[in-house]
């Protein structure tokens, strides 16, 4: 059977191309959050809301730890459990990049600015990264089925 391409069908197919190779490069969705250790501490979920990017965590994976609260955190994030707490905060976009929010890291309770960003060549990893002045630190997330 030959098949035959007209304009029409080079334009879906390549719309259906494009849209998939985009939908792999955004940063909202669910994301496992990777210790040093390469194992799983808990599931961030990434989500838009009055033109800025959130994350909050939906997931401890050690049950015996789903109770703990933030008890190093400031101000009224203190004592809030962790599970649930928005640790990502106001991102913007600029270009590929989610920039000038803020994490917050709930063991030590630390707020830094920061940037995440989806790997171009490894879509289902979320670079975190937070600064302090000139120095950062990135960490490696991946997307959660």
């Amino acid at each position: 059977m030959k098949i035959k391409f007209n304009l029409l069908n080079l334009l879906i197919f390549g719309s259906i191309l494009i849209s998939s190779g985009l939908q792999a490069q955004v940063v909202f969705g669910k994301w496992k959050v990777v210790n040093e250790a390469g194992r799983v501490n808990s599931i961030v979920e990434i989500y838009e809301k009055d033109n800025a990017v959130h994350g909050k965590v939906i997931r401890i994976t050690k049950e015996e730890h789903r109770d703990r609260k933030c008890t190093e955190c400031p101000g009224k994030l203190k004592n809030q459990p962790i599970e649930g707490l928005n640790v990502i905060r106001d991102f913007k976009k600029e270009g590929d990049e989610y920039v000038d929010g803020t994490l917050i890291d709930p063991k030590s309770g630390k707020e830094y600015k920061g940037k995440i960003w989806v790997d171009q060549e490894h879509p289902n990893k979320l670079n975190v990264r937070g600064y302090i002045a000139f120095f950062y630190k990135t960490k490696v997330w991946e997307r959660a089925e």
